[in-house]
C-alpha cells in the first residue's frame, strides 16, 4: 500500500495570492467575554440621558428544570419561572439590565446566585429570563449588562426604577417543633 504523504495545514485562508477573498462579510471580533468594565459606547437603545454604562460583555447562558426549587447560593429556591440569574461576583439582589448583542432585546433580572463557572460566560439566566431574549434555541448567547442603579435607568424600552423589581422572597422563618409528651405505657 502506497504511502500518501499529508501536507501541514495552512494558518491561513486557502486563498491564492491577488485573489480576491471568497466572502466579504465583515469579520467578527470574538472577545466579547473580556470585560468591558467601565466604558459607555453607544448601546443602541434610544434614550434622553444617553448610553448606559456597560457593566461587563460576554456570553450567557441559562439553566432550569434541573435546578428548579433548589437553594440558591442566597439561600433561596430558584424558580425558574422568575426574572432571576447568577453572577461570580455581583452581590445578592442586584438588579441588572441584560441586553442580548445578537437581536437587541433586554430583560431585568435579580442576581440570587454564583456561577457560570465555564470560562466565557459571565451570566447564568433563569429560563424565563433567557425565553425572554430568545436564548432557550441557542443556548449561549452574547450580551452586555447594565447594573440598575438609578431610578431613571431603563431597561427593556422602559424606565424602571430600583422598587420596580420585586425584592427577594421572604423565606418562611424555621418553626420550632412542637414536642408532643406522650404518656408512658403502662401494664395491667
Amino acid at each position: 500500500m502506497a504511502q500518501i504523504r499529508l501536507r501541514p495545514l495552512v494558518k491561513q485562508l486557502a486563498v491564492p495570492p491577488g485573489a480576491p477573498p471568497r466572502s466579504q462579510v465583515p469579520s467578527v471580533r470574538y472577545d466579547l467575554a473580556v470585560s468591558g468594565a467601565g466604558e459607555a459606547p453607544d448601546d443602541g437603545v434610544p434614550g434622553d440621558e444617553g448610553p448606559r454604562e456597560i457593566f461587563e460583555r460576554g456570553g450567557a447562558s441559562w439553566y432550569g428544570i434541573q435546578f428548579h426549587q433548589r437553594k440558591t447560593a442566597s439561600g433561596e429556591r430558584f424558580d425558574m419561572t422568575e426574572f432571576t440569574a447568577a453572577h461570580k461576583t455581583l452581590p445578592f439582589n442586584t438588579r441588572v439590565c441584560v441586553r442580548s448583542l445578537v437581536n437587541g432585546r433586554e430583560v431585568l433580572v435579580r442576581i440570587n446566585d454564583r456561577g457560570p463557572y465555564t470560562s466565557g460566560r459571565i451570566i447564568d439566566l433563569s429560563r424565563a429570563a433567557a425565553e425572554s431574549i430568545g436564548l432557550l434555541g441557542l443556548g449561549i448567547k452574547q450580551v452586555a449588562l447594565h447594573i440598575v442603579v438609578k431610578e431613571t435607568d431603563r431597561c427593556g424600552g422602559t424606565v424602571v426604577g430600583v422598587a420596580d423589581v420585586p425584592a427577594a422572597p421572604a423565606e418562611p422563618a424555621p418553626q420550632a417543633k412542637s414536642v408532643r409528651k406522650v404518656a408512658p405505657r403502662t401494664r395491667k
